[in-house]
């Protein structure tokens, strides 16, 4: 029992030796005004969900869900570059802090600005949105089908989503119809099946995908519905009708585009640490920016000038590979 009792003693004294705060290295930028100019024909929207249910722009939660939507409508794509809530970043004051914190404690718009320049692509418009907004807006476009796997069927019944939130009820793996409240608790999970964190921008990505593979047909009058609706369901954006509009017009013309997808940190460039007492991810932000610059660049036009038609042919070799996530279920934290 001495023993016991000793190795449990020994296990405390050296826990809070195996939790301590790594230092983080020094975070490279480019400062804001020296972002080379939006490349031609590209328009970025961040798309952000704070981690409430009624989210109120004097008292923000956490941006948890970080999603920049790239329309380009000269090569003729469309692109969703999620990142990873616990990123850490160059604060607006210099000092290192977590990416989903900016916009509670200093605005939307210094995470634009952040996101800017860590990324290396100037970003200036946003919309943010609650759960309950997206789950509105889910619901307006009439739900999505989503295929889930056995440990994510496992954990919806478990949060005890309400039977009829899907078509058919779950009961196991398998492709269901989620109504808006479902597809959320959908994109919220984490502890299920692996890769934590990570697969989490995965399911958002997915859902948003998804859902534009639904509106490939919409009418342009649907489409002017769908943006009245978004606008409703908004808590915070700086983006007027007229400019949503716009932002309307370049994805309908888009909408047979094959949606391509990207995550930052990409595989290679992360690290998990503890750092302020917090689960943390330390990025290469280099890597990053180049991975984001190949990932903008990846289609380009090809301008033939001896062609009869005078248009331009398209190249795109874009192929996303995101790795096993497997690798990442020993360090990811459940906080």
């Amino acid at each position: 029992m001495k023993r016991i009792i000793a190795a449990v003693l020994l296990l405390f004294m050296l826990l809070p030796s195996a939790l301590a705060d790594t230092q983080p290295q020094p975070i490279e930028t480019i400062p804001y005004e020296n972002l080379p100019p939006v490349i031609d024909g590209q328009h970025h929207y961040l798309l952000l969900c704070v981690d409430q249910w009624a989210g109120k722009s004097w008292n923000l939660g956490n941006t948890d869900g970080m999603v920049l939507v790239t329309l380009d409508t000269r090569a003729h794509r469309v692109m969703l570059t999620s990142f990873i809530r616990d990123a850490l970043v160059a604060r607006p004051d210099g000092k290192i802090g977590r990416i989903n914190y900016i916009a509670k404690n200093y605005s939307p718009e210094e995470l634009c600005r952040v996101i800017s320049t860590h990324i290396g692509v100037k970003v200036e418009k946003y919309l943010l949105f609650d759960f309950s907004q997206i789950q509105d807006i889910i619901d307006f476009l009439g739900g999505v089908d989503i295929t889930i796997n056995a440990a994510e069927a496992s954990y919806l019944l478990r949060y005890a989503i309400h039977k009829n939130a899907t078509k058919p009820s779950i009961r196991s793996a398998g492709t269901y119809h989620f109504n808006g409240h479902a597809a959320v608790i959908y994109m919220r999970i984490r502890k299920a099946g692996g890769g934590g964190d990570f697969m989490r921008t995965q399911r958002v990505r997915t859902v948003l995908s998804t859902l534009a593979d639904q509106c490939r047909n919409i009418t342009y009058e649907d489409a002017k519905a769908l943006v009245d609706s978004v606008m409703e369901h908004t808590t915070m954006t700086n983006m007027n009708m007229d400019m949503m509009l716009q932002a309307m017009d370049e994805a309908y013309k888009l909408r047979d585009c094959t949606i391509e997808e990207l995550r930052i940190p990409p595989d290679g460039a992360v690290r998990a640490i503890t750092y302020a007492g917090m689960a943390v991810q330390e990025l290469d932000w280099a890597a990053c920016r180049a991975a984001m610059s190949d990932y903008l660049e990846n289609s380009f036009l090809v301008m033939d000038e001896d062609a009869q038609d005078g248009e331009a042919g398209i190249v795109d070799d874009a192929e996303d590979d995101f790795g096993d996530f497997s690798d990442f279920d020993s360090f990811l934290s459940d906080e």
